[in-house]
């Protein structure tokens, strides 16, 4: 048995909650994973995990194990670093998801920079603005606005994105510019496009507006919503209603005259914006750096105003 390959099954079918997922993931077959851990368990003389048809789950013994086990791989993966010169430049696989319009917008044109720091880092970027599992999806970070759905995971905060209320030239004619918040709310004459997340399967409501002393929260009427990004501008511009955007995606569309803002003298609620890994994932070389990156980036192009 090599216990190295042992140890890197049982942490990645404790991560995965999954036989299949993790051979999977480590590119192996499910009967291989299977073995390894039988193995290490055979070797240590403990059961670590409980098996049934439909679940994984650690026992005691595998928890205190899983801890150890987890520090053991990421203290090799350093010491191997500083040998090789990993560690002064990074290297290998480092997936990465985010939302549609700040790939578009912000991320992917800034990457030539990372890649010409950061070579022979190979970059996998998921672009989606769906709740994404880091386990099951085997993803290192996550990019999210919003409060995170899942509170376990490490975060660190990028920016507050500034917000602005929007709408087509198109649909203020039709319908007339909004004079208040309170027009947005179901029974009034406006309708927003909603955006929502499918996994949770409910539009993001409601919406926090002040104005001085005045403070509304705003149960808006919609007919469409939709669950990215892109898709959630282009049907503001196509005139089917009020959009709540972040600002720095607002601004080309209303240079071009495609989007006119609304109710401005009203402050929405800002919109945080993070970086997310798990907790008990050995943060790399690779990850560090992208980290780093994107902090500055995201410091340098100013998204709060």
């Amino acid at each position: 048995m090599d216990r190295f390959d042992a140890l890197q099954a049982f942490v990645r079918v404790v991560e995965t909650g999954s036989f299949t997922r993790a051979a999977e993931s480590l590119r192996i077959s499910r009967t291989s994973a299977t073995q390894l851990v039988q193995q290490l368990e055979q070797r240590l003389r403990v059961r670590l995990l409980n098996r049934t048809t439909r679940r994984v789950a650690l026992t005691s013994d595998g928890a205190a194990f899983f801890d150890h086990a987890v520090r053991l791989l990421a203290d090799l993966a350093e010491a191997e670093a500083s040998v090789t010169g990993a560690a002064a430049t990074p290297g290998g696989r480092l997936r990465v998801d985010v939302p549609s319009p700040f790939a578009r917008l912000v991320l992917v044109p800034a990457l030539p920079d990372f890649h010409a720091r950061y070579p022979d880092v190979v970059l996998e970027l998921g672009v989606s603005d769906r709740v994404v599992d880091l386990v099951d999806d085997n993803v290192d970070c996550v990019v999210r606005g919003g409060a995170l759905a899942d509170g376990s995971l490490v975060a660190r905060r990028l920016v507050d994105l500034g917000m602005g209320a929007f709408a087509a030239p198109a649909y203020l004619a039709r319908a007339g510019v909004p004079g208040h918040p309170a027009q947005l709310s179901a029974g009034g004459p406006h309708r927003v496009v909603g955006f929502q997340s499918m996994r949770r399967g409910v539009p993001v409501l409601p919406l926090g507006m002040q104005r001085g002393g005045e403070r509304v929260q705003v149960r808006a009427r919609h007919v469409l919503a939709v669950d990215d990004g892109n898709a959630y501008v282009a049907a503001g511009v196509a005139g089917l209603g009020v959009l709540t955007l972040p600002t720095y995606i607002a601004r080309a569309h209303v240079a071009a005259g495609e989007l006119v803002q609304v109710l401005a003298d009203w402050r929405i609620d800002p919109l945080p914006m993070s970086v997310a890994w798990r907790p008990n994932r050995h943060v790399s070389a690779r990850l560090r750096v992208f980290i780093d990156w994107l902090v500055a980036l995201v410091e340098a192009q100013r998204l709060d105003a």
